[in-house]
């Protein structure tokens, strides 16, 4: 297994350099001087004092220059400054990953308790009433956008459910003049997440759903299914301890795609409901041309989804020991 892992790193090196060009030659592209996102909207200054900024910003060296210094600064951990909060880009993501990974990894945890029982339930009764019936929930799910989901949301709680904040994630009051306990604050945290968490499980569902029921049917008509069942198993035993375990590879290459989102950030759903996150931070930074911030949230999506296949890979040996990995 070590050797493995230890293989598939070094294949990642090849794939990082690639990626790093891509984002940064993207990142350069955008429009914009960032000079005048560095000076703020409407500042004037001499062509002396832009062409000094210039300087220091690096941006008259040519750009394998650029790329270089670029390159040797993330090896050493330095991420750069925002110039739109001129605060550290490292700092800005670990004060907004965690917030996005909350919203992120509660979505997926309501979406899973909700798809794997209904997928299972949708495979064995296949082309029931429940069956159909929950086909077109998850097609309905797969087919609205997120954005209008959220809409949607929106505007019915905020004429019927006072009680549920549209958004953000804190109480601005309560943040200024503190709560009264923990638990106080983790009330309103929750309240915060009821419809963001909600947008974000109910797309998670419709695709987990389809994927276990999908696997599920594939691995009900296997023959070691029929020789269980004929041995006089229960049928929850051969559902869920035969049937089900061997249906978790195609959930599991699912999940590894799942979980760097869960640090990368809901763009859309972060700036409909206001969520402090990095998508959010994202959606910002591109706005103001922030480069610093685009290619470290950029360049840390990138990293977080070759390390969630990577995981995936190494998952599938442990749900089916029969899958090498030497």
């Amino acid at each position: 297994m070590l050797k493995f892992i230890g293989k598939r790193l070094l294949n990642l090196i090849p794939v990082m350099f690639i990626i790093s060009v891509l984002i940064f030659i993207t990142v350069q592209a955008l429009p914009g001087d960032p000079v005048n996102a560095y000076l703020g909207q409407g500042t004037q200054v001499s062509a002396e004092v832009r062409e000094q900024i210039r300087e220091e910003l690096g941006l008259n060296d040519s750009l394998p220059q650029q790329y270089g210094k670029w390159v040797g600064r993330y090896l050493t951990g330095d991420l750069g400054t925002s110039i739109q909060l001129r605060q550290p880009v490292a700092d800005i993501i670990g004060q907004y990953v965690w917030n996005t990974f909350l919203l992120n990894a509660t979505a997926l945890i309501v979406a899973l308790l909700f798809a794997i029982p209904i997928g299972i339930r949708q495979a064995v009764k296949k082309y029931s009433k429940f069956d159909n019936f929950w086909t077109v929930f998850s097609l309905f799910g797969l087919s609205v956008p997120t954005f209008f989901f959220a809409l949607i949301l929106i505007f019915f709680v905020a004429l019927n459910v006072s009680w549920i904040p549209l958004n953000g994630m804190q109480d601005p009051r309560l943040a200024a003049f503190g709560y009264n306990n923990f638990f106080h604050y983790i009330t309103d945290v929750a309240k915060h997440m009821i419809l963001p968490v909600t947008v974000l499980a109910f797309g998670s569902f419709a695709v987990l759903s389809r994927y276990i029921r999908n696997a599920m049917i594939d691995v009900i008509n296997q023959d070691y299914i029929r020789t269980a069942r004929s041995k006089g198993l229960k049928e929850k035993v051969v559902i869920y301890r035969h049937a089900f375990r061997n249906a978790m590879i195609p959930l599991v290459t699912l999940l590894g795609i799942y979980i760097p989102s869960l640090f990368s950030g809901a763009i859309i759903l972060e700036s409909v409901f206001l969520w402090p996150g990095l998508g959010r931070v994202l959606i910002d930074a591109i706005v103001a041309r922030d480069q610093s911030v685009i290619t470290a949230c950029l360049l840390f999506s990138a990293i977080l989804m070759v390390l969630g296949n990577l995981l995936a890979d190494v998952a599938y040996s442990l749900v089916d020991p029969r899958i090498k990995t030497d």
